[in-house]
């Protein structure tokens, strides 16, 4: 681990779709974002649907007609990676925060054990958004030449002090909880305000004030209300509660903490001594996005990560702006936007060396739609 520690056992948990062709080069590995399972998109195995499930599929941006699709569950995570809340083997019990402090590097370094387990030795495409954006990036630098391409969406190359602020309290709410009990809360109460407060705080980055004012204005809960109270009083203050009552108990709250540090201790020039230095590394095509109410990675962080690259001799960088109302979420809600951006990047190239044509079915290389992939 990049801070010390070593775990025993690392299980990844991961989902695929599509088919992998003969030469094996038609995989796109997409990153989850911090509280991001690896079900990206439905399947007869699981017809929930995905959380990138508009994005993923037969003629999608990913299109699984021509790609095979890699989404794992990042290392710290609680959706089957190792994590947390995952059984320590040497001690029989749940981590907790007796887990090792992960890092960015730890989670892609995880990623590619699972790609050589596959037998993948390059990957079309790395594409992810916000900490998966972050984690995109650092495949093309730990590994440049088993990356073909980056898609990096809503997020930066080096985290900034406003962000690190915003996660800062949302892992305060959870460690002052009196049920937090340092991280050892598995057999005994739940943290459960403590995470309902870090969610509540975290909503209110990933989406935008123009959209607060589209949506909810000032509009009150209750309109023919009188009398006043302390409690809620308008219906922004309601869907800031749903969002945190809905969330509190599906995710491990001492995941969020590590997710979230590895966020905040996320610096591509940490270890090559300047920021310049690290991106020189990244020599494949880049499409960097940006979305201009972003709160929580502000448009001027993806200005500078493509601007850093193209200084860094990379001639081969597409940088789109938008202008949605959706804030940092609109990668998961702007298909016309972010959905045919992404797809015209990962296709052109096909286009251009002619893979479209090449018939890529006479060799299936199939696996489960969901696996845990275990390394000793």
């Amino acid at each position: 681990m990049k801070y010390g520690g070593i775990l025993p056992k690392v299980d990844i948990a991961y989902e695929t779709w599509g088919e992998m062709n003969e030469d094996r080069s038609n995989v796109v590995l997409i990153h989850a974002g911090l509280s991001a399972s690896s079900h990206a998109r439905s399947h007869p195995d699981n017809p929930k649907p995905g959380w990138w499930e508009k994005f993923v599929g037969p003629g999608c941006a990913v299109d699984t007609d021509k790609f095979f699709v890699i989404c794992t569950n990042t290392l710290g995570g609680c959706y089957g990676s190792s994590g947390p809340s995952t059984m320590n083997p040497l001690t029989g019990k749940q981590y907790g925060t007796t887990f090792p402090v992960v890092s960015v590097n730890d989670m892609v370094r995880a990623q590619f054990l699972l790609l050589n387990h596959l037998g993948i030795q390059k990957v079309h495409a790395s594409v992810g958004s916000s900490l998966g954006g972050m984690c995109s990036l650092t495949a093309a630098v730990l590994y440049p030449e088993r990356v073909d391409r980056i898609v990096s969406i809503s997020a930066c190359a080096w985290s900034h002090p406003s962000s690190i602020a915003m996660r800062y309290l949302q892992r305060k709410c959870i460690m002052t909880d009196a049920n937090w009990n340092k991280g050892h809360y598995y057999d005994g109460p739940f943290p459960k305000l403590g995470m309902k407060l870090a969610r509540e705080i975290g909503t209110m980055t990933y989406r935008s004030g123009p959209e607060w004012d589209t949506r909810f204005g000032r509009k009150r809960i209750d309109p023919n209300q009188k009398e006043q109270s302390l409690c809620p009083t308008f219906l922004i203050e309601s869907y800031l509660e749903h969002q945190g009552e809905i969330f509190s108990t599906k995710f491990d709250p001492n995941s969020l903490l590590y997710i979230s540090k590895a966020m905040d201790l996320f610096d591509i020039s940490e270890d090559f001594g300047s920021l310049h230095e690290g991106l020189s590394r990244i020599q494949c095509p880049v499409m960097v996005i940006g979305v201009q109410t972003d709160i929580l990675f502000p448009i001027w962080q993806q200005r500078e990560l493509a601007q850093v690259l193209q200084e860094a001799g990379n001639n081969a960088v597409t940088f789109y702006e938008l202008n949605s109302i959706y804030g940092h979420d609109t990668f998961l809600l702007d298909l016309n936007g972010v959905g045919a951006g992404v797809k015209g990047f990962l296709e052109t190239h096909l286009k251009e060396t002619g893979w479209l044509t090449k018939t890529s079915k006479d060799v299936k290389v199939n696996f489960s739609h969901t696996k845990n992939c275990v390394y000793y």
